[in-house]
């Protein structure tokens, strides 16, 4: 399953205690005693630089069962036994990444580029195995622990396979308007939930007026209708991105505002009546984002940042125990960027960061609750 599922926290960080002028939060029993804090480094198949505000062609996209991870190096799937990568044989000239694996060891990712789809694979496999009806996949898929595989197609249905075959398509809400697309597909649970965006960009052709909406959806898993979540941003330009789902149904994600290249951190918790809530961005910067929730232990991650033309301070990887204030996660070198992406109930996180040599390196910080600090005022 895709690091970015999780259930809320079931208790809050644990007091915090000041150690070399900054906040240090303990994080929760699972992640306590039997981990060392480090940022592990993983090797690489190729280079990359940082990228604010945009996919990296470095980093973890998902943690598996034991030293297993998932993700993107040099601009191609790639997945690591420890820190050791291994290629993923796409066709030659083709450019993708693994965005989920599962706890079975069923990796899903996308090809990128004009014939780009979702495929599956398995470590020692000779060939990836396209999913059929798989003609656009932009940027988001994941698995669940049964196997069942999520993304979307070109015609802006989303779409669920397991054992290769398609056995369900997700429309948008009933309450949405016409010409609503699914336009996201990020995440499912071991129960089956799904969760993402739909989308409205039409233009009336008679009266010429434009509407641009964004309505953030949970798919049961029971089939049944698909749910609208009350949203914390509309307007033109001014999304609610959906990224992921942990095992009790709680929905992270971040609003969106295009023009002022503005995130601000969100969630929704079921029944999903009441609008989401934001715990706020890491102190000093205006704006972040949650990419993943962990599957039961309620630790979200994303990426702090300012506008990338007024970069007071580069990029930082975020965590949220759940409760309190957004914390920030060390970098792997004085002033240079990071981006969490993924996290695991055993409490690490996936993610780039640029190391002294200003090289974007894919990482995994341990323990990574033990990490969390807040940075002094």
């Amino acid at each position: 399953m895709n690091s970015t599922h999780t259930r809320r926290a079931a208790a809050a960080a644990a007091a915090a205690v000041v150690l070399a002028g900054i906040v240090t939060a303990a994080g929760p029993a699972t992640a306590a005693t039997t981990c060392t804090p480090r940022i592990q480094v993983l090797g690489s198949i190729g280079s990359g630089t940082y990228n604010p505000g945009n996919p990296q062609t470095e980093g973890v996209h998902a943690l598996g069962s034991g030293n297993l991870s998932v993700g993107i190096s040099g601009g191609k799937p790639v997945y690591w036994t420890g820190t050791t990568p291994h290629k993923v044989p796409l066709p030659a000239g083709l450019g993708g990444e693994l965005l989920a694996v599962n706890k079975g060891g069923l990796m899903v990712g996308i090809v990128h580029g004009a014939d780009s789809y979702v495929f599956t694979y398995r470590a020692g496999a000779a060939a990836v195995t396209r999913l059929p009806g798989s003609d656009y996949a932009y940027g988001e898929a994941d698995v669940n622990d049964a196997g069942y595989v999520v993304s979307r197609n070109q015609a802006g249905v989303g779409l669920v396979w397991k054992d290769g075959q398609k056995v369900r398509e997700l429309a948008p809400p009933a309450d949405t308007p016409p010409h609503t697309e699914v336009d996201l597909v990020t995440g499912i649970n071991n129960k089956g939930d799904i969760a993402g965006t739909a989308k409205l960009a039409y233009q009336d052709p008679e009266t010429d007026q434009y509407r641009w909406e964004s309505f953030p959806v949970v798919w049961p898993a029971d089939g049944g209708p698909a749910r609208s979540l009350v949203q914390s941003g509309t307007g033109m330009y001014q999304e609610s991105h959906v990224q992921d789902i942990d095992e009790s149904g709680h929905v992270v994600g971040y609003d969106w505002y295009g023009p002022g290249y503005a995130f601000k951190p969100w969630s929704w918790t079921p029944p999903y009546t009441a609008p989401g809530t934001s715990p706020g961005t890491l102190n000093p910067f205006p704006y972040g984002t949650f990419e993943a929730i962990s599957p039961t232990t309620g630790v979200s991650v994303g990426t702090a940042r300012f506008h990338p033309d007024e970069p007071t301070l580069t990029d930082q990887a975020q965590l949220w125990p759940g409760s309190g204030p957004v914390l920030a996660l060390p970098r792997l070198a004085a002033g240079k960027a990071s981006a969490a992406e993924s996290v695991a109930d055993d409490g690490r996180v996936g993610g780039a960061a640029v190391n002294a040599n200003d090289k974007l390196k894919p990482v995994i910080w341990t323990c990574a609750t033990k990490q969390a600090y807040l940075p002094k005022p």
